[in-house]
C-alpha cells in the first residue's frame, strides 16, 4: 500500500482571489513505513508574497521570483504522487489549491475521494482537543523542535510520524501469528503430542454441617420471595 504524505505552503487562503502555492513537500509511504523517498520544491508563485504569509513559511518573493513556476514542475510532482492516497492535515485546503493550479494549467482534477485527512481522524478520535499539527506532535512526543517556520517538506515528515500514531502506531499488523511465519518461512508444522495423567472428577455433595447451616440461614429469612405466591 503505497500512500503519500502531502503539504503546500501558499500566497494566502483562496486561489480565487490569486493566491498561489509556493511550495510542495511529500513523503512516500509504503505498507504504513516511510521509505525515505520525498519530494520538495519550492515555486515561483509569479506575484507578490503578503506579510501575514510571510510570517507564516518565510518564503519571501525576492527568493522565490528566481524559481522555477509550477507549470515547470508540475509533471514532475504528479508523477511521484502516482495514484496513491494523499494524507494531508486539513485536506480540503491543499486540495482546493493544487486543483486550481491543475484547473489553471489544463491538467485533469484530483478527486477529494483520494485524501486522507488527518485534521478529521484527529478530531474525531481527540473531540474538543486542540489538534494542530504542533498539538498532535506534542501529544505523541515527536519532536517538532526544528520547526520555527511552517515547510512544506518540514510538516510532511512530521505528520508522516503523527498519522502513524494516529491511526494506530508505527508498525501495526507487522508481527505475523506462528502459522503465518511458519508459511512464508516455507517450514513444515510438526505435530506435537502432549501426555497428560486423568485424574478421577472430585466430589463436591455439601457435608451434613453445611446443610444444616444454610437451612438455619433461610429460616432467618423474612418472608423470602421464594415463598410468595
Amino acid at each position: 500500500m503505497r500512500e503519500i504524505v502531502l503539504d503546500t505552503e501558499t500566497t494566502g487562503f483562496d486561489p480565487k482571489s490569486g493566491d498561489r502555492i509556493v511550495e510542495i513537500g511529500c513523503v512516500e509511504l509504503i505498507n504504513r513505513m516511510a521509505t525515505g523517498k520525498t519530494y520538495h520544491q519550492y515555486i515561483n508563485p509569479e506575484r507578490d508574497m503578503p506579510e501575514e504569509a510571510f510570517k507564516v513559511h518565510g518564503l519571501g518573493i525576492d527568493y522565490l521570483e528566481k524559481l522555477p513556476v509550477i507549470n515547470d514542475i508540475m509533471g514532475d510532482f504528479l508523477d511521484f504522487i502516482g495514484d496513491a492516497d494523499l494524507v494531508i492535515h486539513n485536506a480540503a485546503f491543499d486540495m482546493k489549491f493544487l486543483n486550481a493550479e491543475l484547473g489553471w494549467l489544463g491538467y485533469e482534477q484530483l478527486p477529494m475521494s483520494r485524501a486522507v485527512d488527518t485534521l478529521a481522524i484527529a478530531r474525531a478520535k481527540f473531540p474538543g482537543a486542540q489538534v494542530s499539527l504542533d498539538a498532535l506532535c506534542r501529544r505523541y512526543e515527536i519532536d517538532n523542535s526544528s520547526r520555527s517556520f511552517h515547510g512544506a517538506l518540514l510538516d510532511s515528515e512530521l505528520l508522516a510520524e503523527v498519522y502513524l500514531e494516529l491511526t494506530g502506531g508505527r508498525q501495526p499488523g507487522l508481527e505475523l501469528s506462528a502459522e503465518e511465519a511458519e508459511a512464508s518461512s516455507g517450514a513444515v508444522k510438526e505435530e506435537v503430542t502432549i501426555s497428560r495423567p486423568v485424574r478421577e472428577a472430585r466430589p463436591h455433595a455439601p457435608l451434613d454441617a453445611e446443610l444444616a447451616a444454610h437451612a438455619a440461614f433461610l429460616e432467618s429469612i423474612t418472608e423470602p420471595i421464594w415463598n410468595r405466591e
